[in-house]
């Protein structure tokens, strides 16, 4: 029995941790070469699988996602992809308060190339036909932050040890 992209979509977030890339992509992302970059097909508008992938991930209480969108969206034109005003819109809507770094398409792709070479990443493709549509989520620990390991990093450098330390067990 083939499984539908809600069920992999789930599937796979369960499995997958810090490091690990989801994408919802337009209809013309390339299917990657890499063995570890998982593409499948989602016959559905971008922004519905974008609801349903936030759906999914505010159920994820072990990862929390940053977001990357494409510069070049700010730039592309009505007038050359029509539909393009009302998809920035909604895609804002759907954003809504959420912290998006934008950043040029070949240096997210270029990250997410890194990333297959130790982590999956999941690239669910859509019918969406306006380019630069694609949102790409980079997976971090959902109950550990950058502040805590930066502070945790220090401590383990200086020696610092105010937290009691296990016990060590010998082997007899």
């Amino acid at each position: 029995m083939k499984l539908n992209w809600q069920e992999i979509l789930k599937d796979r977030l369960q499995l997958y941790g810090h490091r690990n890339w989801l994408v919802i992509a337009d209809a013309a992302y390339p299917a990657q070469s890499r063995q570890a970059i998982e593409t499948i097909f989602a016959d559905a508008e971008q922004t519905t699988v974008l609801e349903q992938t936030f759906t999914v991930l505010r159920g994820c209480k072990h990862i929390e996602p940053s977001i990357y969108t494409d510069e070049e969206l700010r730039f592309v034109r009505e007038e050359d992809a029509p539909g393009v005003t009302s998809y920035r819109e909604r895609l804002d809507s759907l954003l809504n308060r959420r912290a998006v770094r934008v950043l040029p398409h070949e240096e997210i792709i270029s990250k997410i190339d890194r990333a297959g070479e130790l982590f999956r990443v999941l690239a669910i493709k859509t019918n969406m036909r306006i380019p630069y549509t694609s949102v790409f989520f980079e997976l971090d620990c959902g109950y550990w932050n950058a502040r805590a390991e930066k502070q945790l990093r220090a401590a383990m450098k200086s020696g610092d040890r105010h937290r009691k330390p296990l016990k060590r067990r010998l082997n007899p």
